[in-house]
């Protein structure tokens, strides 16, 4: 099985006429100067839109493979590559980088930091990155254990290396590196777990730690001899409450979005979600809990507070800030204006006016319930009654997992319209009746039990339905959605926009697509057959336009293996497109699914108290019902079968080399014995609805 293919998507053959011609043409049009894609959002105002109207609407039908490169890891790729001198620079997961030459593919240099197998059950969502930054002749990569590393861009050889993060805690970085001036900048992950979120900027040459601003009070109620003491203690101390958020750090990463404005100095960065979620657990149901959910804007070089926006105060759901920040400068209702917009994952689109933080607009851009819109006086949502899930349980839209997450988005200049990779799906979320921390472990805070998915077959393909992913034009300026292209299953690849009138997406069917940007049309297609959910960059050399893209499945997406199709882990690709392309990608070996065989397999304990004990320990690796993508499908799992063997891995650390670490600090003997049943229990309802893998005599 496997294999790639490309076609024009646009019926008969006229369109195919058309762009033959336009091919042809293209070699009498002024070849396209060099232009590079030298930082994460090709710009620091992060437009994500490449000045380049080589490839277009007439000729994309004639986009074809330029050269691709596999990697040595099968598990998410979500990088963004940088072009600068000609050199195409990744990230790819477990932190390793490689230099290519982006004309050729040929592979210059590879980097590998050895992060430790046991890193993983620390990150809630795979052993991913989100990219590199490049400057003054070093590449600088945040690793997933906490490091930040100077790289020579040359040769790849490691200049310096600085821990940024207490590694004895749960501490992770996922995002990109950012640099400014002769600072480079990182964040980190983690709030689920117990930890306190915050950004530091380093000194580029030596790795000297400049300033550091944390986005929660210290829970010791010392100051920290940081340009965030001042705001924390006089916006944000008066604002959190109780013990709780004491002890597991208070949350707030700094995981993602970075955008700076070079003619003010500003640092714009986003703000994630509070440790533990529910807002009534983590704070005595009071207090803002500042600077969770926010938006906040510093000076670059020093790090002292200016303004901060918070999106969503109360916090119970997840609705994390720290989704891309895009600076535009428009006329925003009749005059010009400094913006800036953001598509968080509560479901509002924000524009604020980016040199004083003013709230210029508020609108929704998906399903929303758990407000009833943004009271433009004061800022705040009109939470609406019950959405707190304190009396009853609540189905809100958008899900936890958002409207909209990291995936990037881009904007046109030439159509003033931002295209947004959005997620439709409903989450039930349901207080934790029991809730006692677990220092260094997922620490949510609601009843997990709700994340289980239903037995019934009818109602397992209703709820299929209902979940999905959607590309949006999005009208910053009318509030409106100008068109939207459906996909079948959410979580799918972040968003380019370029000159040529075109949007470049992929998607986690395993295809890149591009539409017109003005009408949504799908104008070209090209298979891809590993899923993708990084965003496409473009750029030009030697009077050609290149298009390029991580191709790797993988991410919070594997959490859901019950509800999206079952696709295995396949090595990850840098794919590189251009006009005329001829290479043809070698066809994957995809391997078929393990039988599943319990046929005489049986176990002492309770499948009920074990699925509450999956759910709270084992879900974020290994996936809601156990049907984990990016680590083991424990229905499919030997282990299972042998009550020792299984204790062996879960108490023992028997795989602590493959990331699977000793759970004995969270789980006792008794319910480890209670997963196991529930494990089972699981493998059979996959025999029972005739999985055609599962192989098992009748019980």
């Amino acid at each position: 099985m496997g294999g790639a293919g490309m076609k024009a998507v646009k019926a008969g053959a006229k369109y195919s006429a058309v762009a033959l011609a336009a091919a042809l043409l293209v070699s009498a049009r002024p070849a396209p100067p060099p232009i590079e894609w030298p930082v994460y959002g090709r710009t620091n105002a992060a437009l994500r839109f490449a000045p380049i109207d080589q490839i277009d609407k007439a000729n994309v039908g004639s986009l074809g493979l330029a050269w691709y490169q596999q990697l040595d890891t099968d598990r998410g790729q979500e990088s963004t590559p940088i072009m600068v001198g000609g050199v195409l620079y990744v990230s790819t997961a477990w932190s390793k980088v490689f230099a290519f030459d982006a004309r050729t593919g040929k592979r210059l240099w590879g980097f590998d930091p050895e992060v430790p197998p046991a890193t993983l059950p620390k990150g809630c969502c795979d052993a991913i990155n989100r990219g590199v930054s490049v400057a003054n002749g070093r590449v600088y990569v945040g690793t997933l254990d906490g490091r930040l590393i100077a790289l020579d861009a040359t040769t790849g050889r490691k200049l310096w290396s600085v821990v940024t993060v207490d590694q004895s805690k749960p501490y992770t970085i996922t995002g990109a590196t950012m640099t400014v001036g002769r600072l480079v900048l990182i964040g980190n992950a983690g709030a689920e777990y117990g930890v306190r979120g915050y950004l530091s900027a380093y000194d580029g040459a030596t790795g000297r730690l400049v300033w550091r601003f944390y986005t929660v009070p210290n829970p010791d109620g010392k100051p920290d001899g940081q340009p965030s003491d001042k705001p924390l203690r006089e916006l944000a101390e008066p604002g959190w409450f109780g013990d709780v958020w004491r002890k597991a750090g208070g949350g707030g990463t700094v995981w993602d979005s970075m955008a700076y404005d070079a003619e003010t100095g500003i640092l714009y960065f986003g703000v994630g979600n509070g440790g533990p979620y529910d807002w009534h657990i983590r704070s005595q149901g009071k207090g803002d809990n500042l600077f969770l959910s926010s938006i906040v804007a510093v000076k670059a070089a020093t790090g002292e507070y200016l303004w901060h926006y918070q999106t969503t105060p109360e916090d119970s759901w997840d609705f994390t800030a720290t989704q891309q920040i895009t600076l535009l400068d428009a006329d925003f209702k009749g005059r010009p204006r400094k913006l800036l917009l953001q598509a968080p994952k509560n479901g509002f689109f924000y524009i604020l006016d980016r040199i004083t933080g003013e709230l210029l607009s508020a609108e929704p851009y998906a399903k929303v319930n758990w407000a009833n819109g943004v009271d433009m006086k004061t800022g705040r949502p009109n939470i609406v009654p019950g959405a707190h899930y304190q009396e009853k349980p609540f189905l809100q839209s958008p899900s936890g997992l958002g409207a909209h997450s990291w995936h990037p988005m881009a904007y046109s200049p030439q159509t003033r319209l931002m295209y947004i990779p959005t997620q439709v799906m409903s989450q039930l979320y349901a207080r934790s009746t029991d809730f006692t921390y677990r220092p260094g472990h997922m620490n949510v805070a609601i009843d997990t039990r709700t994340l289980a998915v239903p037995d019934d077959p009818a109602l397992l393909a209703q709820m299929k339905a209902s979940i999905y992913g959607e590309l949006i034009a999005w009208d910053p300026f009318e509030h409106k959605i100008r068109w939207r292209v459906k996909h079948p299953s959410m979580l799918n690849g972040g968003v380019l926009a370029t000159a040529g009138g075109l949007v470049f997406q992929g998607d986690a069917e395993g295809h890149l697509n591009a539409y017109d940007a003005s009408t949504g049309e799908r104008l070209w297609s090209y298979r891809t057959v590993n899923g993708i959910v990084a965003p496409p960059i473009s750029y030009a050399l030697d009077g050609r336009q290149y298009v390029a893209v991580m191709v790797g499945y993988g991410g919070p997406t594997a959490m859901y293996g019950t509800i999206v199709p079952y696709r295995p882990r396949l090595p990850g690709r840098l794919m590189v497109f251009a006009l005329g392309g001829k290479t043809k990608a070698k066809p994957y070996d995809i391997p078929a699914p393990v039988p599943v065989n319990v046929a005489g397999v049986s176990s002492a304990g309770d499948p009920v108290r074990g699925l509450a004990a999956y759910n709270d320990t084992c879900l974020v690796c290994h996936g809601f019902s156990a049907t984990g993508r990016y680590t083991a499908d424990l229905r499919r799992s030997e282990t299972i079968k042998d009550a020792d063997i299984f204790r062996g891995v879960v108490l023992d650390g028997a795989f602590e080399q493959k990331g699977m670490v000793s759970f004995a600090q969270y789980v006792s003997p008794e319910r480890a014995e209670d997963i196991r049943a529930y494990l089972l229990q699981e493998a059979r309802k996959l025999v029972d609805r005739g999985d055609p893998d599962a192989k098992t005599a009748p019980r």
